[in-house]
């Protein structure tokens, strides 16, 4: 443990946790300072969250020991650590969109009036907007969450956070869902919050984000604490070896050739203002990448194409016939698959199990008379895609929701690869996904490049794009601005399109 500077606010040693068959945590440790950042680093599984869990007090540990202030403490719940001065902000929000902003920070335990009988409204909303005013932010706090954008509902969970007099602040993947501009206003609000004297804790799989706000960055793996290392002097190649364990394969641009024949072509599409006169081909055996600032309409184009939205005009052809698509259901009928972005919300029942998940789109082929499943079979199948695309699970029967994130894209694909789909839309594949687990997935695009399957991957990481695509379309408010070589462009080159407004929009 790193004994220089002020005294730890809190301190970890010896944590170990174990579950059924399964040991999460040994000799895990921390220590936090008044007003530093600590990024958590580690591929999916590598502790962090049960680590976290153990902090905030709703897992307790088999083993070590938790220090406040120098002081050893138990905690048995999440609001021990609240009084301990502890807050977590969750990668998922857990606000109610129907109560006002004020309502959300104090809900369960609002200021009282008239003998305790109600609720103070005016305190409340005085004392949301005194943390407002501290974190520097313009919210209203009798605004309903739900018309808030979710930029700004991460603020209103940071705000809760620190209703709480939160000394300790645990950032669960804050940036996920925020665009470049939104992210400039959340790291100026770190800043402010570490001249405050707040310790935060910052888990996140984006490096460059680590090294612009972190003071030290500690790397677990394997449910053990690997180093903690000072940001400033430690470079991203360190970090990722640290946290795999091995070097990473695949850092380099896209390889292999689409191959002559055409399977999809889209022609004048328009929808809304989203999506308007885009037109493109595919290959297959190809990796076509859509990059884009947020709101570009790439989603939206995906969307239309797999019948997840009307079209306004504009024809889609499937291996040189044109294609009536109204649904998701005549896509899959069609052959194309699409991945949202929101795996657990449109791509998996997480409550249901490895092998119903891999298996549900291709039930059919598996009714034995008219009542009947072959439940063998489907067993074996799932075993089999289970073992062809190495998703690590202990049994097909185990829930998805207990899977890693890389690991529950590998089921999402595996179920349309059963279904037999050969054009494979993948909405920002490897979000939520650590580093080890991303090289993962980028060898099984391109192994599936490599078969002939033919796929469109909508990222906004532009690495990501230039990594995998042999070609790249850039779109900006709903048009297709240019078309750039995969193996030769930069990303100076892709912003230059993603910013290029159409006459008629400017």
């Amino acid at each position: 443990m790193d004994r220089t500077g002020p005294a730890p606010i809190v301190e970890l040693t010896g944590i170990g946790k174990s579950f059924p068959g399964v040991r999460a945590l040994h000799e895990a440790r921390l220590d936090l300072r008044p007003g530093e950042v600590v990024a958590l680093m580690g591929e999916n599984g590598a502790g962090k969250s049960t680590l976290m869990k153990i902090l905030t007090g709703v897992y307790q540990p088999d083993e070590g020991e938790i220090r406040v202030d120098g002081r050893k403490v138990t905690v048995p719940g999440p609001t021990a650590a609240q009084e301990l001065g502890i807050s977590i902000i969750h990668q998922e929000l857990f606000l109610m969109n129907h109560l006002t902003a004020a309502q959300n920070i104090y809900i369960g335990r609002e200021p009282r009036k008239g003998m305790g009988m109600f609720v103070d409204e005016a305190k409340m909303k005085a004392d949301a907007a005194a943390i407002f005013a501290r974190m520097k932010v313009n919210i209203d706090p009798g605004q309903e969450v739900g018309e808030l954008t979710v930029a700004r509902q991460q603020l209103v969970e940071i705000a809760k956070a620190l209703s709480f007099n939160a000394r300790v602040l645990v950032m669960d993947e804050p940036t996920s869902a925020l665009n470049e501009v939104e992210v400039e206003h959340l790291i100026a609000i770190v800043e402010d919050l570490k001249a405050q004297g707040v310790g935060i804790i910052y888990i996140t799989h984006k490096m460059a984000e680590v090294k612009r706000i972190a003071d030290r960055i500690l790397v677990m793996r394997d449910g053990e604490f690997i180093d903690m290392l000072p940001a400033a002097e430690t470079s991203i190649e360190q970090v990722i070896q640290l946290m795999v364990g091995r070097e990473l394969a695949g850092q380099h641009r896209a390889e292999g050739e689409a191959q002559a024949e055409e399977v999809l072509r889209v022609e004048g599409l328009n929808h809304g203002r989203m999506v308007q006169d885009v037109s493109f081909s595919l290959r297959k055996g190809e990796i076509l990448g859509f990059a884009g600032l947020m709101g570009a309409g790439r989603t939206e184009v995906a969307r239309a194409i797999f019948g997840a939205d009307p079209i306004d005009s504009g024809t889609v052809h499937v291996h040189g016939a044109p294609r009536q698509i109204r649904s998701p259901k005549d896509a899959v009928e069609n052959g194309i698959a699409y991945l949202s972005e929101d795996r657990k919300q449109f791509g998996l029942v997480t409550g249901m199990s490895v092998g119903d998940n891999i298996t549900m789109a291709s039930w059919k082929r598996f009714v034995k008379g008219r009542f009947f499943m072959r439940d063998r079979a489907l067993t074996q199948v799932a075993k089999d895609y289970v073992a062809k695309l190495k998703v690590k699970t202990p049994t097909v029967e185990q829930e998805t929701r207990l899977l890693s994130g890389g690991n529950q894209q590998k089921v999402v694909i595996a179920k349309w690869l059963l279904r037999d789909c050969d054009i494979l839309i993948f909405d920002e594949p490897t979000r939520g996904i650590d580093v080890g687990a991303k090289a993962e997935i980028y060898t099984l695009l391109e192994d599936l490049a490599a078969q002939g399957k033919a796929i469109i991957v909508i990222s906004s990481e532009l690495e990501e794009v230039l990594r995998l695509s042999q070609r790249i379309l850039v779109m900006c408010e709903g048009r297709i601005t240019g078309e750039l070589d995969g193996r030769t462009a930069s990303q100076e080159d892709i912003m230059t399109l993603a910013t290029e407004r159409h006459e008629s929009a400017a």
